[in-house]
């Protein structure tokens, strides 16, 4: 059978209602107001990324406790997926010493609650509305073990500030040994030439908790300008701060 010319190549029809595209672009639009208002006052935040798997007696659920512990004594909020496991660990940990804790909770058909470390928190039904909160308050990521959710907010944060689509905020990915073959093959993306050699800088990879806070301090609170303040609710709003309900 000859391949078809230009001229004979039918395309296929689906579903296109435009009713429909609306009331998902109303929903979206929704989601991201009242993403907004839950989390205007959560200040600068480092948002950390990791599995759910993870109990609390594992190594990496103890790492992320106090690492996350040391972030908040920089005075930023850690901000998680609201999640167990490794979000779980994070919140606690900022809790520990009376840091701020919030979260973006995935609403999930098996129904991921949000964990009990959390001063704030909301419940939001898409990936897509969520992972831009996450990354909209941060001035930071830390990656911690993970899998594929893990993996694609890796990715994502990294592509962003690759392309310069968001600030240059630093990316830590924690545990070299676990990230082994991950460090590797974006070695592998460099020789390839499918990334610059200098896109390898944008992540730093320690297995240091000093390492990391030393980071932070030169690459997001010095870059940046941040300074200590005290938020102010806007009362014709109706808001009333991140902790006061």
């Amino acid at each position: 059978m000859s391949k078809a010319t230009k001229s004979e190549i039918k395309f296929l029809e689906g579903p296109q209602s435009r009713w429909e595209e609306f009331k998902f672009t109303l929903k979206v639009t929704g989601e991201f107001i009242k993403g907004f208002r839950a989390l205007h006052f959560a200040g600068p935040c480092v948002t950390v990324f990791g599995s759910a798997r993870f109990k609390e007696d594992h190594e990496y659920y103890i790492l992320t406790r106090k690492l996350a512990g040391e972030i908040a004594k920089l005075g930023f909020t850690i901000m998680t997926g609201g999640g167990p496991g490794i979000m779980e660990a994070a919140n606690r940990g900022a809790k520990d010493v009376g840091g701020k804790s919030v979260g973006c909770n995935i609403i999930l058909p098996f129904e991921q609650q949000p964990n009990p470390y959390l001063d704030k928190w909301v419940n939001i039904k898409y990936f897509f509305v969520r992972k831009t909160l996450l990354a909209k308050y941060s001035y930071a990521f830390v990656v911690m073990p993970g899998g594929f959710g893990t993996l694609d907010e890796f990715f994502e944060a990294l592509t962003l500030v690759q392309t310069k689509v968001i600030e240059s905020f630093p990316i830590i990915l924690f545990c070299k040994e676990f990230h082994k073959e991950l460090i590797d093959y974006m070695g592998k993306l460099k020789i390839a030439g499918t990334i610059s050699p200098e896109d390898l800088n944008l992540v730093l990879v320690t297995d240091s908790i000093e390492e990391a806070i030393d980071h932070l301090k030169i690459k997001s609170i010095e870059q940046f300008g941040l300074k200590y303040a005290k938020p102010k609710p806007t009362p014709w709003l109706f808001e009333k701060g991140l902790f006061r309900f």
